[in-house]
Order: structure tokens, then C-alpha cells, then sequence
């Protein structure tokens, strides 16, 4: 098992976020983006204090250093081309219009976002994406190319990317499962 703190970890970017239709489904997307190994979600969209409140509260409960930081939606140009000015970080786009994961899997290029994944920023939309992401991406990448969940879309994608990332042990965890096949089992403490 490895700890946090052993592993590097992947950026993401949400583009769009509305509160009074998307709580939800960005509160997942923060929660799939901490389990799966991320080390950071940035959203860009109405500011939702509830949201930041949410995911610092599960951080502190269950442990780790995710962290999230809203941005307006006007500056998600900004955050990618800041990010691009790098030129060892790649951008993946997770839309159900691009080249097919299974097939990307098998690149050298993927390969080589394995072997660096906190160069990595992968971008999942919340309302109709601005086209220029696409053209801002490195690969414009499918899991299914079906209508789907964004949160699906991440989670795949991230268990793919770094397949040991479900077996992270978080740094100062107040709380844990103890995995049971006889019931709900906690363990509270440090």
C-alpha cells in the first residue's frame, strides 16, 4: 500500500460549474478526482462556498491533501494556457467526441503520461465545452463514445492512468473503512 505523499498525482480542471444545477455532480467529480488520485481539482464556474466547504471537510475527515480552488468561468483560458506555458505538462480532454481510450492506450503517449502524471491536467466539461479546448488539448479522449456521465468519464480514465491509485493509503485520516464482508466497519482516530 502507499501513501499519498509516495505518489504523483494528476491536475484536474472543471470547466463549468453552475450552483444551482451542478452541486452535485461537481461534488462527485471532486470526490472521484481525491479517490482516484488527484491531487488537485480546480472548478471554473459560480464560486460555491458549500462545494469548497464539502470537499475541505471530507479532506480533513478521510485524510490526504486534496485540494480544490474555484476560479471564475471566464478564466479557465487562462488556467490552460498557464498550464501549457510548461512545456513538459500535456493536457487530456475527456470528451465523448475523441480518439477512443482503448485505442490511446496503447500509445507511446500514453505510456509516457504514466510515467509523469503530475504533468498532467485532464479537463471534463460541465455545460457545452468551449471548442477551443479542443484545439488546447493535447488528445481529445472518449471512454465510450456514447453520452455519459462526466464523472464516469474521470474515474475510468484515472483508474487507467494509474491503476494502484484505489490502493492509497491517505496521509492523517481521522477516519477509515476497515474492509468487511459482514457489514460497516469504521475505524476513527489517527
Amino acid at each position: 500500500m502507499k501513501y499519498e505523499s509516495d505518489l504523483r498525482l494528476v491536475t484536474i480542471l472543471r470547466i463549468g460549474h453552475r450552483i444551482n444545477r451542478d452541486k452535485r455532480i461537481t461534488t462527485h467529480l471532486a470526490l472521484v478526482a481525491r479517490a482516484f488520485g488527484a491531487v488537485r481539482i480546480t472548478i471554473a464556474g459560480d464560486e460555491d462556498k458549500n462545494l469548497i466547504n464539502t470537499i475541505r471537510k471530507v479532506s480533513l475527515e478521510w485524510g490526504g491533501s486534496f485540494q480544490l480552488e474555484m476560479i471564475s468561468y471566464d478564466k479557465w483560458r487562462t488556467f490552460i494556457e498557464r498550464w501549457k506555458s510548461d512545456s513538459e505538462n500535456r493536457i487530456v480532454h475527456l470528451t465523448m467526441y475523441g480518439e477512443n481510450l482503448s485505442t490511446f492506450e496503447k500509445s507511446r503517449d500514453f505510456d509516457n503520461l504514466k510515467k509523469r502524471p503530475e504533468n498532467v491536467l485532464v479537463v471534463v466539461g460541465g455545460e457545452k465545452i468551449p471548442s477551443k479546448v479542443f484545439q488546447y488539448a493535447d488528445w481529445n479522449i472518449a471512454i465510450s463514445n456514447q453520452p455519459h456521465s462526466e464523472v464516469s468519464s474521470l474515474a475510468v480514465f484515472l483508474d487507467h492512468l494509474n491503476p494502484y491509485a484505489l490502493q492509497n493509503q491517505f496521509n492523517k485520516a481521522l477516519k477509515q473503512i476497515i474492509p468487511s464482508i459482514e457489514g460497516k466497519k469504521e475505524y476513527y482516530g489517527h
